[in-house]
C-alpha cells in the first residue's frame, strides 16, 4: 500500500500558482472595454457633428435673406454650398432642407399650430375637424408656418437635416439604429426690399 501510494502524480504548488491569471482576467474585461470606448467614440463624434452642423447652418444660411421665395436660383446655390460643407462631415450623408416662412421673429420661435377642434382627441386636425387657417394658405399646419422662402421681412425658419451611416458599429453589438439623424435650424430675416406682405381675414375651414 506505501508503494502504491508513493507512484501518485506530485503537483507541489499548484494551488498558489497565478501565472496566466493576467490573460484570462483580461479576455473577460476586453469585451465589456471595447464597448464602453466604441459607445464613447460614437457620442463624440455625434456631438462634435451636431456642433458643427449647427455652425454651418448659423454661417452659411445667412445668405438666404431673400427678398422673395420666387428666387429659386440663389436658393439652390445656397442649397448646394450648405450641401457641401455637410458632406465633409459625413459624405454619405442623406440631406434634407426645408424652409417655412413666418411674419414675425416670434412666431417662427413659437411653431404653434393654427388653432382647430380636436374633437377626436388624437392631437391632429382630420376627420373635417374644423381650423382657423391664419396664413391662409388653405392647410392645417402643426408649425403655423407656410412653405417657402417668404417675402420681404418675412421671418424664415431654414432647417438642414443631415442622416448618416453610423461610423461606429456600436448597434450591432447593442441594438437600435445603424443611422444617426441631426438637425440643425436658424430663423432669419429675409430683406426688406419692400413692404411686408399681411395674410388676409382668417378664414375657418375643415381638414379633411
Amino acid at each position: 500500500m506505501g508503494r502504491h501510494r508513493d507512484q501518485r502524480p506530485r503537483l507541489p504548488g499548484l494551488a498558489g500558482d497565478r501565472a496566466g491569471v493576467t490573460v484570462v482576467e483580461f479576455a473577460l474585461v476586453a469585451p465589456v472595454l471595447c464597448l464602453v470606448l466604441l459607445g464613447a467614440f460614437d457620442i463624440s463624434h455625434t456631438l462634435y457633428a451636431r456642433a458643427a452642423l449647427q455652425g454651418i447652418v448659423q454661417k452659411t444660411a445667412r445668405d438666404s435673406s431673400l427678398e422673395s421665395g420666387a428666387d429659386t436660383a440663389e436658393q439652390t446655390a445656397l442649397d448646394n454650398k450648405v450641401k457641401d460643407q455637410v458632406r465633409a462631415l459625413a459624405n454619405n450623408a442623406t440631406i434634407d432642407i426645408t424652409r417655412r416662412f413666418y411674419r414675425t421673429f416670434s412666431e417662427a420661435a413659437a411653431a404653434k399650430a393654427e388653432v382647430f377642434t380636436d374633437t377626436n382627441g388624437n392631437g391632429r386636425c382630420d376627420a373635417g375637424e374644423p381650423y382657423e387657417d391664419a396664413n391662409g394658405n388653405s392647410n392645417w399646419d402643426k408649425d403655423g408656418g407656410s412653405a417657402g422662402q417668404g417675402g420681404a421681412k418675412d421671418a424664415t425658419l431654414y432647417t438642414v437635416t443631415m442622416t448618416y451611416p453610423r461610423f461606429f458599429p456600436i448597434y450591432k453589438l447593442v441594438g437600435g439604429s445603424d443611422t444617426t439623424k441631426l438637425t440643425a435650424s436658424t430663423v432669419l430675416r429675409n430683406q426688406p426690399y419692400s413692404d411686408q406682405g399681411s395674410y388676409g381675414a382668417i378664414q375657418v375651414r375643415n381638414c379633411p
